[in-house]
């Protein structure tokens, strides 16, 4: 309907208006009601039509590009296609549904922002720890202790030199974690068998075991190979890690156990102690860089806080799974998946 004839009904609805009052006044009641029935369908149908042509067409206009935008189509896509019928209830539960996600992305930024001051504040005391303890090593040789003991000043020397290796490996496994984090480190894929690489992680950590009273042991043949495809030297990573990280939080004369279980398509490889344990509350976040259940006891037990992390990033770049389950007092096993080849 164009403007001109929109306008012509206007003026002949006031006209009507105006004759109904007319003839009631001169009392023909009969004619004026006829007449103001007339008036009210035709104020209906402009209503109808103005409401349709400003407000309900644009009401749908609006709804399809907000629909359409959110589906990441173009603009004229979203202008030109046609979504529902009643577009004033969808676009109020579109606005609800969009009101129910700002909320929840704000509640995930809080969250992100607090684990950011936690990782600044962890990674903070990480430094300045062994920094703190090399500076005042150094301060009490140069005034003078080196002359006055020398044997007191090359027992502060090593303890020296142990803070500053601490600094080193932090370091180290900073820029390793980093490197995964962005994708650099590219993975080298073969086969090879993983009980073999078990073995040889077991002879590796043995000495820190036997400091401990712990014993590791695995719970297969260590003569019957179970081939795997991954990069080697990064699995060989994940389980000395996971073995290190067993022995420390272990019971002294406890024992650490590792079991491998065929899948369909993978092998799952568990590493489960009878140490302390986790709460339950702590598991989602053990895998986080710096993360740690018990502060005093970690820092006693050292290591550069990461190592779990390197962990989780390694496996999920094989694309594979970690998880973890404890309970505390009883132990924990952490255990990550490896795809089985097809020809081994």
């Amino acid at each position: 309907m164009n403007l001109s004839i929109f306008t012509l009904l206007i003026s002949s609805s006031i006209g009507l208006l105006l004759a109904a009052t007319d003839y009631f006044h001169r009392g023909n009641p009969s004619i004026a009601a006829f007449i103001f029935m007339v008036t009210s369908i035709v104020c209906y149908f402009v209503l109808l039509n103005l409401f349709e042509r400003f407000i309900y067409k644009r009401i749908r206009n609006v709804y399809k590009l907000i629909r359409n935008l959110k589906l990441d189509k173009g603009l004229k896509d979203a202008l030109g296609e046609q979504i529902t019928d009643d577009p004033i209830r969808d676009a109020e539960r579109e606005v609800h549904d969009w009101a129910k996600q700002r909320i929840s992305e704000l509640d995930k930024l809080r969250e992100q922002a607090k684990f950011r001051k936690e990782f600044l504040s962890n990674i903070s005391h990480e430094f300045k720890t062994p920094l703190f303890a090399t500076q005042g090593y150094v301060e009490t040789l140069q005034d003078g202790l080196i002359d006055d003991n020398p044997e007191m000043a090359k027992n502060f020397l090593e303890k020296a030199a142990r803070n500053l290796d601490r600094l080193s490996y932090l370091i180290q496994d900073l820029d390793e974690i980093s490197k995964l984090e962005m994708g650099i480190i590219s993975l080298t894929l073969e086969n090879f068998d993983i009980v073999t690489l078990i073995k040889e992680c077991i002879e590796d950590l043995e000495g820190k075991a036997e400091q401990h009273e712990i014993r590791i042991r695995y719970t297969g043949k260590l003569h019957h190979p179970i081939y795997v495809k991954g990069d080697r030297k990064r699995i060989q990573q994940v389980l000395i890690n996971l073995l290190d990280n067993s022995i420390k939080y272990g019971k002294r004369g406890g024992t650490t156990t590792i079991s491998i279980f065929s899948l369909f398509e993978q092998v799952l490889i568990e590493v489960t102690d009878n140490g302390v344990g986790i709460d339950e509350k702590n598991l989602p976040r053990v895998f986080e860089r710096f993360f740690r259940t018990d502060a005093s006891r970690s820092r006693e037990v050292g290591g550069s806080g990461i190592g779990l992390a390197i962990v989780k990033h390694i496996i999920e770049a094989h694309e594979q799974n970690v998880n973890v389950r404890s309970t505390e007092g009883i132990g924990t096993t952490f255990g990550f998946t490896l795809e089985q080849p097809k020809h081994s």
